[in-house]
């Protein structure tokens, strides 16, 4: 395993085992509940939006590493953010996991021109085993449902 492969392992595990912005928010946030039955993932997603920007975000639920880890990590990541950077990174996130550009020594590469993912980096390695991409996921489908919801039922 590379040295690479070794950090990205022990950030996903950082964030499994200390989740970050765990926990619950009081109305007026909203709550929006994700599972993926095939795996047994749960994400519940509380986000409080202040006009176009997410003020605040918690998480909760249980599951693998992977979706547990890819919740903590998204959560961190659009804490602060407007809805057209999540939206951004969102579309980076999940091309991430679906478009890998081979370089000349083989080695898959990742290049968005705009958007920076940081530590979502570390689950690149999810496209490798593709009944978990649905793991990697769900948080972002489920924090799209809750921004839906406090938008009033509208796609964000």
């Amino acid at each position: 395993m590379s040295g690479l492969e070794d950090l990205y392992r022990e950030i996903v595990l950082d964030h499994y085992k200390s989740p970050r912005n765990r926990g619950e928010l009081e109305p007026p946030a909203v709550r929006a509940e994700g599972l993926n039955p095939l795996c047994g993932d749960e994400v519940v997603v509380f986000v409080d939006l202040d006009g176009d920007t997410v003020r605040d975000i918690r998480i909760g639920g249980q599951g693998c590493s992977i979706s547990q880890s890819s919740a903590s990590m998204m959560s961190a990541a659009v804490k602060g953010k407007t809805l057209a950077e999540i939206d951004e990174l969102t579309h980076a996130f999940k091309a991430l996991l679906t478009i890998h550009e081979h370089t000349h020594d083989g080695e898959e590469t990742f290049d968005h021109p705009t958007v920076k993912l940081g530590e979502l980096e570390a689950l690149r390695g999810v496209v490798k085993f593709p009944t978990r991409i649905k793991c990697a996921t769900l948080s972002w489908n489920t924090l799209a449902e809750a921004i839906g919801q406090a938008l009033g039922g509208t796609a964000p």
